[in-house]
C-alpha cells in the first residue's frame, strides 16, 4: 500500500509542497499525495491588496486545484478541516454547502500516514470593539473582492450625482502599517487616478483621503528602519496620512477611535494588523502558542506527534540563537516547503530528517506604480538597498518565481507573454 501524505492548506507553501511531491513521489507511485483545501482555486496571498484596489483581476491569476493536481500527479479534496483523530490517523472535513444551502459533499474522514498542516493565518483584530463588524479583512480572495465592490459602489454613487452638486470625497482608514497596509494605501491612490481617467471623476484623486494607522512608532515595524524610512517619505509625498503610536481602541460605522483620543473618519475601514493561526488548531490535541500556531521542532514536526508536520504562518518554528520564532513571511513558507519536499522523501527511506534554518533574503515593498523599496541579502553581496524601478522589477520577479515553482519555466513564460498581450485589450483597472 502506498504511503499516504495529506497536506491541508492550498496556500503558497502547501500548494508548492503538493506540486513538488506530486512530481516526484506521486509520479513514481512511491506515495499517494493529497491536497485538501476549502476552496477550488488559489491566488497568491501577497496579491490580495491589488485585487482589493482592482489593479489585478483575480479571475485571470487564479490557479485551479483540480487541474494542478491532474498535471502534477497528486489528488485534490475539497473541504475544510474540522478535526483530527491521531489514533486512527484520520482528519475530519466539514460538509461542503453550495450557495443555495444544498449539500455538495458530506462530512467525511481522510486517512493519512503523514500529515502536513499548512493552513496559513488570519488577521488578528486583538478583540478590538467594532473591528469584526465594521472592518474588512484581506485574508481571502472573497474579502478582497468585497472591498473592491464597496470601493466601486462609492464611485458609482458619486458618478450618478447631478452636475450641480459639489465633488464628492472618499475616506479610507487602514489599520496596520505593515507590508499589506502600506502596499494597499499606495495601490488605492493609483486606483483613484485610474478611475478618474476612466471618467469616474466626481471623486477627484486629491479628494481621496487615506489614513494609515499604526500602533508602533514607525511604519513597517517588522522590517529594518533603512526600508521603513524611505517608504514613509514616499507615503508622505503621495499624500497618505500616517499616524504612528496610535493604537485603535474602537471601530464604528463612521470611523475609528485611537487610545490617545483621536478620531479618524472613514467610509471604508481595513484591518491589516497582526496575525493568528486558525482557531480550530487549538482543538487538535497538539501544542499551540497564544496565537494558535502549532509548536514545531526544527524538523517541522509537531512536538507531540512526529507523524504530523506544520509549516508556514500556522507554525511556531524556533530559530537557533534567536529570541523570536521564524517570521510569518512568504519566503519562510517557500523555504520550508522546499525542505519538506526533501524531508518527506528521506522519511520514506527511513533516513534522518534535516533541520530548518531560516535565511533572510531581504524584503521588498511595492508602492504600486509610484515606487518600490527594499533590500536584498546574500552571501556574496551582503545587504543591498534597492529603490525605484529596480526594486519594482525584483518585486514582480517574486511572483514569477512562485509561478515557476507551480507551472514550470515554459508555461510561466507563456503566461507572461499572454499578460503582456492582454494589456492592450483590457482596462488597466477592474471596473466591475
Amino acid at each position: 500500500m502506498q504511503h499516504r501524505i495529506v497536506i491541508v492548506g492550498g496556500g503558497a507553501g502547501g500548494l508548492e509542497l503538493a506540486t513538488r511531491l506530486g512530481r516526484t513521489l506521486g509520479k513514481r507511485r512511491q506515495a499517494r499525495v493529497t491536497l485538501v483545501d476549502a476552496n477550488l482555486t488559489h491566488i497568491w496571498k501577497p496579491l490580495l491588496h491589488e485585487v482589493a484596489a482592482g489593479s489585478l483581476n483575480s479571475s485571470g491569476d487564479e490557479l485551479n486545484y483540480v487541474a494542478q493536481a491532474k498535471w502534477n500527479h497528486f489528488e485534490f479534496q475539497l473541504g475544510r478541516m474540522t478535526g483530527l483523530n491521531r489514533q486512527e490517523r484520520q482528519i475530519s472535513l466539514a460538509p461542503v454547502i453550495d450557495d443555495n444551502g444544498a449539500e455538495v459533499l458530506p462530512a467525511r474522514q481522510i486517512g493519512y500516514d503523514t500529515l502536513v498542516l499548512a493552513v496559513g493565518s488570519t488577521t488578528n483584530d486583538f478583540g478590538t470593539p467594532g473591528a469584526a463588524e465594521h472592518c474588512i479583512f484581506l485574508d481571502t480572495r472573497e474579502q478582497a473582492e468585497r472591498f473592491h465592490r464597496q470601493l466601486l459602489s462609492h464611485y458609482m454613487r458619486a458618478h450618478a450625482a447631478r452636475d450641480d452638486q459639489p465633488a464628492a470625497s472618499f475616506k479610507v482608514a487602514i489599520i496596520g502599517a505593515g507590508a499589506t497596509g502600506v502596499e494597499l494605501s499606495a495601490e488605492l491612490l493609483h486606483a483613484a487616478r485610474e478611475l478618474a481617467a476612466y471618467g469616474l471623476d466626481r471623486i477627484r484623486p486629491e479628494d481621496v483621503g487615506i489614513t494609515l494607522v499604526e500602533a508602533a512608532p514607525r511604519v513597517l515595524p517588522g522590517l529594518p528602519e533603512r526600508i521603513g524610512n524611505p517608504v514613509r517619505q514616499t507615503l508622505d509625498k503621495l499624500g497618505v496620512s500616517v499616524l504612528t503610536d496610535a493604537a485603535v481602541s474602537e471601530v464604528t460605522s463612521e470611523g475609528l477611535h485611537t487610545r490617545d483620543g483621536r478620531f479618524v473618519p472613514a467610509e471604508l475601514k481595513v484591518w491589516a494588523a497582526g496575525i493568528r493561526a486558525p482557531a480550530f488548531l487549538r482543538d487538535l490535541g497538539l501544542e499551540c502558542n497564544r496565537i494558535n500556531q502549532l509548536v514545531v521542532r526544527p524538523t517541522l514536526q509537531t512536538t507531540l506527534d512526529e507523524r504530523i508536520f506544520a509549516f508556514g504562518d500556522c507554525a511556531a518554528c524556533p530559530q537557533p540563537d534567536a529570541e523570536h520564532n521564524v517570521p510569518p513571511r512568504a519566503q519562510a513558507a517557500h523555504q520550508q516547503a522546499s525542505l519538506l519536499a526533501r524531508s518527506l522523501r528521506l522519511l520514506l527511506q527511513g533516513q534522518a530528517l534535516p533541520e530548518y534554518r531560516y535565511r533572510d533574503y531581504g524584503s521588498l515593498i511595492s508602492l504600486s506604480r509610484f515606487s518600490a523599496v527594499g533590500n536584498l541579502m546574500g552571501n556574496l553581496t551582503g545587504s543591498v538597498m534597492l529603490e525605484g524601478w529596480l526594486a519594482r522589477l525584483f518585486y514582480v520577479s517574486l511572483y514569477r518565481m512562485h509561478q515557476i515553482a507551480l507551472y514550470g519555466l515554459v508555461r510561466t513564460t507563456l503566461m507572461m507573454i499572454g499578460d503582456r498581450l492582454s494589456r492592450s485589450t483590457e482596462p488597466r483597472l477592474k471596473l466591475h
